[in-house]
């Protein structure tokens, strides 16, 4: 009842006006769920199926109407998210992987639960069900947990905003006005400042349920490190990921019915991807390149194209490719005008001729934001967060923790708060 009622309050406090519509999703999807348990009887499991495909129309409708219908008064913070969540939990009762929750206030607890309601990690119920119903605090919980949500919270204030600087300023300066180089710097930029703004609320969600006697799970895991466009999608949004794999993509086959089948299996995943970040055309685009490029993956892997990729200095290659790809889909996904998305992709591999360029744009921007970029680098690796366990425990790493908290706040007090990107989907 607690949990209940503060995660309800948090969410009053930010927007009011629709948490009427989250309550009577909890309601509606908890009856829902009473009566979606197998039954021996053919009747009962038609009319189970039918429940089924009912509450799977209320609840996509209910998202599709917000999200894309012309009348919609606006998105509700955290929809997309704890629809996911509902549509999980009402999927496994359904399949008969979790029995139906007969507590409204466990149920209600779960849906809502503050510190992933509006931006994840998407949980499966089966994952904190448990912990729903007794769960133990203690002072060494609640330390380890404000350790996760102050290395979050510096992610996100102290990387994420400050970088996040030099792509607005080349958003005012307009894209025909940039340089080659200063154009593939901005989307290095924002392809950190949309990591970082992410994986802080993602280690800051975790942080906060830590404290109150949660696991929730890693959603991400050095995506910036990865040797391929597939191997980076396995580690980005990785609770996202998952969803659509169990729910999506191993319901229409999987890969187990021949490659053709399995491209058209992954093309479906990525049309919904794109279609659930937003309706505008560039998420498509977005979308398409990266199923493009896991499907030539695969078939590169099943010619054995990349063996010799494995050994001696070649194998930075990959890792290469996916530092110079994944920028260019970022800028996809970033800019919705497709017009002006052009330009910037003309920019980036200087097709289009550029209009009273600056002279020396780029050698500024690496003065001015050199060292960030420079930090931001460095913390995309796994250095970060080994040396956060080494240290964490020890008087040098709380008291370097201590002082990322406090200059976060004091970042927060002179440039004010700066909403999670995420919150917009």
């Amino acid at each position: 009842m607690t949990l209940l009622s503060g995660s309800l309050l948090f969410y009053a406090h930010g927007e009011p006006g629709h948490l009427l519509l989250l309550l009577i999703s909890v309601l509606v999807n908890y009856l829902f769920g009473l009566h979606l348990e197998q039954r021996g009887r053919k009747r009962g499991r038609r009319l189970r199926r039918i429940l089924f495909v009912t509450a799977l129309t209320y609840n996509v409708g209910l998202l599709a109407y917000f999200k894309y219908g012309s009348g919609s008064p606006g998105l509700p913070p955290g929809i997309s998210f704890y629809t996911f969540q509902i549509l999980s939990y009402l999927t496994d009762v359904y399949r008969g992987e979790q029995k139906r929750e007969e507590s409204f206030l466990k149920l209600a607890g779960y849906i809502t639960m503050f510190p992933q309601l509006l931006s994840g990690p998407l949980v499966g119920y089966g994952e904190i069900r448990s912990r729903l119903g007794e769960r133990e605090f203690s002072a060494d919980s609640v330390q380890e947990g404000l350790k996760l949500f102050t290395m979050g919270l510096a992610a996100k204030v102290l990387l994420a905003d400050r970088i996040g600087l030099l792509w607005q300023e080349v958003q005012v300066t307009g894209f025909e006005s940039i340089s080659t180089p200063l154009a593939w710097i901005a989307a290095a930029a924002f392809s950190m400042k949309i990591y970082f703004d992410f994986y802080g609320y993602s280690l800051m969600a975790a942080g906060l349920g830590r404290m109150l006697g949660f696991e929730l799970p890693e959603n991400f895991r050095n995506p910036y490190m990865a040797s391929s466009v597939r191997d980076f999608y396995r580690r980005w949004h990785m609770s996202l990921g998952r969803w659509f794999t169990k729910y999506v993509y191993i319901p229409l086959g999987g890969n187990r019915r021949g490659e053709f089948r399995t491209g058209c299996n992954l093309l479906a995943v990525w049309v919904l991807t794109s279609v659930w970040h937003g309706s505008t055309a560039n998420f498509l685009i977005w979308g398409m390149l990266l199923w493009l490029a896991i499907v030539v993956e695969r078939q590169l892997k099943a010619w054995g194209a990349g063996r010799w990729l494995e050994k001696g200095p070649a194998r930075m290659l990959p890792h290469l490719y996916v530092c110079a790809f994944i920028p260019v889909t970022w800028m996809c996904f970033a800019i919705t005008d497709i017009s002006q998305l052009q330009i910037y992709l003309g920019r980036m591999f200087h097709i289009i001729p550029s209009q009273a360029v600056g002279v020396g744009d780029w050698q500024k921007a690496l003065s001015d934001y050199g060292s960030l970029l420079a930090a931001g680098a460095f913390a995309c690796t796994p250095a970060v967060r080994n040396l956060f366990r080494k240290l964490k425990d020890t008087l040098p790493g709380i008291m370097i923790l201590a002082a990322l908290f406090w200059l976060c706040v004091w970042r927060l007090q002179v440039e004010g708060h700066n909403p999670f990107m995420y919150l917009q989907f």
